[in-house]
């Protein structure tokens, strides 16, 4: 009889693990999907494209465009705070990095909806910062922050932030200083080697960064819920409304093979931008 290994043993419950929980289950989704609803029993076995038709709707394209457009922009606001910070942790002595990197990893031990209502007692019109900001008589009434677009981008920033940060280390700590030390021999100033030099060189963390942000920015949908209200929503919200709400689960996972797609663009983009670079480091 034959024995099999422990690697065996473990790839083979590797791939009975994947089969059984992703690919199976995105298959359903995908198979649900192009079925009909039905009143009573949520699915009827009747072959359609409504589903997808429905997407091309101004009212669902909205909400996708809104979507990317509050998951770009809080990537953005993630890699200008993200960046300058990665870059002063790898300047610091090495035996304080650790630590840094520690207090970056703390907020992962909370669950993030946690953290999400700790947030409105921040943002709140009797929270944290308006009760500064009156404290200081910088204002003379409470500014009204929850329930905004405004609100919605600073959970997601709060929360991502850490995403972007870690990759961002990774791609500036292997940076070759000497690269730097030549820009400056040859006379190029700070900002000068900063754009030339360590931006370039430190790309693939850049892009890295922005994805682990941008792609589950667009699904976080308990954020828009909690901070922003009814008319922030995230394309996550449109997902979680049709299948519990609703209990229209064909066009819900239609919606969500529709997001599926967009993320598998993304990092296939990232996949040819990473893989330019490469060559593009091999012939300098």
């Amino acid at each position: 009889m034959k024995r099999f290994s422990l690697q065996q043993c473990i790839i083979t419950f590797i791939l009975f693990w994947l089969v059984t929980f992703v690919f199976i289950p995105n298959l359903m989704i995908i198979g649900t999907s192009f079925l009909t609803r039905d009143e009573s029993n949520l699915i009827a076995m009747i072959v359609t494209l409504d589903n997808y038709q429905r997407l091309f709707d101004p009212l669902y394209a909205k909400v996708l465009w809104h979507s990317l457009y509050m998951a770009m922009i809080a990537t953005i606001f993630c890699l200008l705070i993200g960046y300058p910070f990665s870059y002063i942790i790898t300047k610091l002595p090495e035996k304080i990095r650790p630590l840094m990197l520690f207090l970056v990893i703390i907020p992962f031990w909370t669950n993030s909806l946690i953290r999400t209502y700790g947030l409105k007692i921040v943002l709140g019109s009797q929270g944290v910062i308006n009760k500064s900001l009156l404290y200081l008589d910088i204002i003379d009434k409470p500014i009204r922050i929850m329930y905004s677009e405004y609100a919605v981008m600073i959970g997601l920033v709060y929360i991502l932030l850490p995403f972007m940060i870690l990759p961002l280390y990774s791609a500036i700590e292997k940076l070759d200083r000497s690269y730097i030390e030549a820009a400056r021999d040859l006379g190029a100033n700070r900002l000068q080697t900063l754009y030339k030099i360590i931006i370039p060189l430190t790309m693939p963390g850049i892009i890295a960064g922005c994805l682990l942000v941008l792609l589950p920015a667009l699904g976080m949908f308990y954020v828009s819920d909690l901070l922003g209200g009814a008319k922030n929503l995230l394309i996550g919200n449109v997902i979680k409304s049709q299948v519990l709400n609703a209990r229209d689960w064909p066009f819900g996972s239609a919606t969500s093979v529709a997001l599926t797609l967009v993320m598998a663009m993304l990092l296939y983009a990232y996949y040819k931008v990473n893989k330019l670079l490469h060559r593009r480091s091999e012939l300098s």
